[in-house]
């Protein structure tokens, strides 16, 4: 008889889960602050729980006051930005080449961006490097 009055509980009282709501809206390529979010009990399955999971990340779209914080609409901040003059790095085959090149898109750490060489005005893709360099891989 006890589990039935905790089954009819569970299932009448479905449980909401917390989710992550922006306090204002943010522009997009912004860094989030811990004063943007709050923890609401907005239903979202694909939005984030936690507000530490969320701050210090970079906004990709408009983030508009009340609405949650699905998992596409943020990431980390991007450290390579259009048209900044970046350090190239090749290495392969025994070989390594640094050059200058200019990114032609925008970048965190990890992304796959289009950089310019600066000598030959080759487009090649790289990924962008912690110290703010962009690897080329073969």
């Amino acid at each position: 008889m006890m589990w039935r009055a905790f089954l009819f509980a569970v299932l009448a009282f479905p449980a909401t889960a917390d989710t992550v709501t922006a306090t204002r809206s943010i522009r997009a390529n912004a860094i989030i602050t811990e004063t943007d979010v709050i923890l609401s009990a907005a239903k979202a399955p694909n939005g984030y729980r936690r507000v530490s999971d969320v701050v210090g990340q970079e906004a990709r779209v408009v983030l508009y006051a009340g609405r949650p914080i699905l998992l596409d609409d943020i990431g980390p901040p991007a450290i390579v930005t259009r048209n900044q003059i970046v350090r190239v790095r090749f290495r392969g085959s025994g070989l390594s080449i640094v050059t200058e090149g200019r990114a032609l898109e925008r970048g965190a750490v990890g992304d796959l961006v289009r950089v310019m060489n600066l000598a030959s005005r080759a487009t090649v893709f790289g990924q962008v490097q912690q110290d703010g360099s962009v690897q080329v891989h073969q």
